[in-house]
C-alpha cells in the first residue's frame, strides 16, 4: 500500500473517511451537505457509534450526482494517547476495505481541532500499514475476492504546511513500520528457506542503510570455545552462525548496547522431542533474533543517534545420530560447564555463548537479550505481556515504561538466589533446566550467569508474543513484530540524544 499526504482530497473514486474523537458528534465537523449528514447520522446511530479508537460507522452518501462511500472512524476520547487512538482507527480502516475490492482510501483529517495534525496523520499511515501486512508468497490459488485490492493511502489536512509536517513525522515511522515487516518476514517464512545461512543473507541488505554486518561460522565459534550454542547445532545439516549488526549514528562518540536474539530457525526440541501436534509452529522459534534485526533496520531507517549493536545466535536444533543428549556437558565460551538435561532448553545455550562474545569483544555495559525462551512464559502471561527480568531496576523501568509507550508490553518478574540454586548441577556449573516450577525464571537465572559485574542486563522472554493465533490491533493472525517497537522507543527514550 502507498502512503502519501495532500491538502486537498483527490479527484476521482475513492472512499472517503472521516475520523471522529470519542464524544464529538459525528455530523459536527463531516464537511458534508445537509442530505449526506442526515444518513450519516443515521448510519452512526445504527453502529451504536460513539467514537471509540478503532470503531466504525458506515454508510454511502449522495454527492453530487453521484454517490461515495463514506465511513466514520473513532480515535478514541479526547486526552487519549493519540498513538493509540490514530493507529487503531487506521488499523481499522484497512481491515475493513483491504480485501473489500476499493483501492484508494481517503483519509480526511482537516476538520481536527485539537492536537498536531501532522503527526496524527502519520499515526494513521502507520496503523494502516501494519494492519495490512501480510504474507501470501506461497499461496497460489487465492481466490479474487481474497486478494488485497487496497493500493493507495492519501490522508489530507487542509494545507501544504500539513504536507510538510505529516512528511517529517512519518519519516521515522516508516523506518519503524518496515523494520516492523521485516520481522514479520522472517519470523513467518517456513524453516526450509529460513535457517541460520539464509537469515543470514536475508539482513545483508541492510549494508545499503550503513548497518556494518560481521559473521561468524562455526570455525571461529568453535576456536572462541562456544560449546554451547555449537552444542545445540550439532544435530543439524545447518551450519551454525553468529549474525552480528553493528549501528553508530554517534560518529564513535558513544559506547554501545547490545540487543542480542535467539534464533533457534527451528526446534524439534532435540533428542528430547516435542510433540507432533503443533511442532510446525517452531519456525517461529527465532523470534527474538528476528526482532533485534528488525530493530536495527528500523534504527538505521531512521538515523537514530544511537550505538547498537544486534547480535543473532542461528541454530537449526534436530535429532539426528550427532545430536547431543541429555546428560552431556558441554564448555560455554565463558569456560562455565552446563549438564545438559534437557535438549528442549536450548535457547538458553544459545544466548549464554552469544552474550558472552559481545561483552568480551565490545565491552557493553548494557545488554538486551529477547527470546522465544519457555512455554511457562506462555502460562503466567498468555498473549498479553513479555515476560521481563533484569539485573538493574533503573533498565527494568526504562524498559516498562518503553513497553506502555510503544505498546509492547513488559511484566516485570523477581530473580533470586534461591531460584538460581535450582539450576545447580552436581557434575558441572549448572544444569540447563531446573524443576517444573518457576521455568522462566530459572531460565533468565540461568541466562544472569553469563552476564559479567557491572553489566546492566535485561532478558525478555516473549514466547508468547511473536506469534497470533487471531487478528490484532495492528496485526492480522500470524506474525507480530513484537519487540521492534520496543528496542526503537527504548533507544529514543534513552540512548539517543
Amino acid at each position: 500500500m502507498q502512503v502519501r499526504f495532500a491538502a486537498v482530497r483527490p479527484e476521482g473514486d475513492y472512499v472517503l473517511a472521516l475520523p471522529v474523537a470519542s464524544g464529538s458528534g459525528p455530523a459536527d465537523r463531516v464537511g458534508l451537505d445537509a442530505a449526506a449528514v442526515a444518513i450519516v447520522r443515521r448510519a452512526a446511530e445504527g453502529a451504536r457509534f460513539e467514537g471509540e479508537a478503532g470503531a466504525i460507522a458506515e454508510a454511502v452518501v449522495p454527492e453530487g450526482e453521484s454517490v461515495r462511500r463514506l465511513l466514520l472512524v473513532g480515535t478514541g476520547a479526547a486526552g487519549d494517547a493519540e498513538r493509540n487512538g490514530f493507529e487503531q482507527a487506521g488499523s481499522a480502516l484497512t481491515a475493513r476495505l483491504l480485501t473489500s475490492g476499493e483501492k484508494c482510501l481517503v483519509v480526511d483529517i482537516a476538520r481536527l481541532t485539537a492536537g498536531d495534525a501532522g503527526a496524527a496523520a502519520a499515526h494513521v499511515a502507520l496503523g494502516a500499514l501494519l494492519r495490512g501486512w501480510r504474507h501470501d508468497t506461497y499461496r497460489t490459488k487465492l481466490p479474487a475476492k481474497a486478494k488485497p485490492s487496497l493500493a493507495e493511502l492519501v490522508i489530507v489536512g487542509g494545507d501544504d504546511a500539513f504536507v510538510a509536517q505529516a512528511q517529517a513525522a512519518w519519516a521515522p515511522l516508516k523506518a519503524l513500520a518496515d523494520g516492523i515487516a521485516f520481522t514479520r518476514e522472517l519470523v513467518s517464512e517456513p524453516a526450509n528457506i529460513i535457517y541460520p545461512e539464509s537469515f543470514v543473507e536475508r539482513c545483508q541488505p541492510l549494508k545499503d542503510l550503513g548497518v556494518e554486518i560481521e559473521v561468524l561460522d562455526e570455525k571461529a565459534m568453535a576456536k572462541l570455545g562456544m560449546g554451547a550454542l555449537l552444542g545445540v547445532a550439532q544435530g543439524s545439516a545447518r551450519p551454525a552462525r553468529l549474525l552480528v549488526m553493528k549501528w553508530d549514528g554517534t560518529g564513535g562518540t558513544k559506547a554501545p548496547i547490545a540487543f542480542v536474539g535467539k534464533g533457534v530457525t527451528f526446534d524439534t526440541g532435540g533428542i528430547s522431542i516435542k510433540p507432533a501436534g503443533g511442532m510446525e509452529d517452531m519456525k517461529w522459534d527465532m523470534g527474538g533474533a528476528g526482532a533485534v534485526a528488525g530493530a536495527m533496520k528500523a534504527l538505521a531507517g531512521r538515523k537514530a543517534k544511537a550505538h547498537v549493536i544486534g547480535v543473532c545466535g542461528l541454530v537449526e536444533n534436530m535429532p539426528d545420530g550427532k545430536a547431543q543428549r541429555p546428560g552431556d556437558v558441554v564448555t560455554s565460551m565463558s569456560g562455565q560447564t552446563i549438564e545438559v538435561i534437557n535438549t528442549d532448553a536450548e535457547g538458553r545455550l544459545v544466548l549464554c555463548d552469544a552474550i558472552t562474545w559481545v561483552q568480551k569483544t565490545h565491552k557493553v555495559k548494557t545488554v538486551i537479550d529477547l527470546a522465544t525462551l519457555t512455554g511457562a512464559m506462555i502460562i503466567a502471561l498468555g498473549h498479553e505481556h513479555g515476560g521481563l527480568f533484569s539485573n538493574n531496576d533503573d533498565l527494568a523501568d526504562q524498559l516498562v515504561a518503553a513497553g506502555k509507550a510503544s505498546g509492547d508490553k513488559l511484566w516485570h518478574f523477581p530473580l533470586s538466589d534461591t531460584y538460581d540454586k535450582l539450576i545447580d548441577s552436581p557434575i558441572a556449573d549448572m544444569k540447563n533446566v531446573g524443576p517444573r516450577d518457576a521455568g522462566s525464571i530459572t531460565a533468565a537465572q540461568f541466562i544472569k550467569r553469563y552476564v559479567e559485574d557491572g553489566v546492566r542486563w535485561a532478558h525478555l522472554d516473549i514466547a508468547g508474543m511473536v506469534w497470533a493465533a487471531k487478528p490484532g490491533t495492528l496485526w492480522d493472525k500470524g506474525a507480530t513484530g513484537y519487540g521492534v517497537r520496543l528496542l526503537d522507543r527504548l533507544v529514543a527514550d534513552q540512548f539517543e540524544g
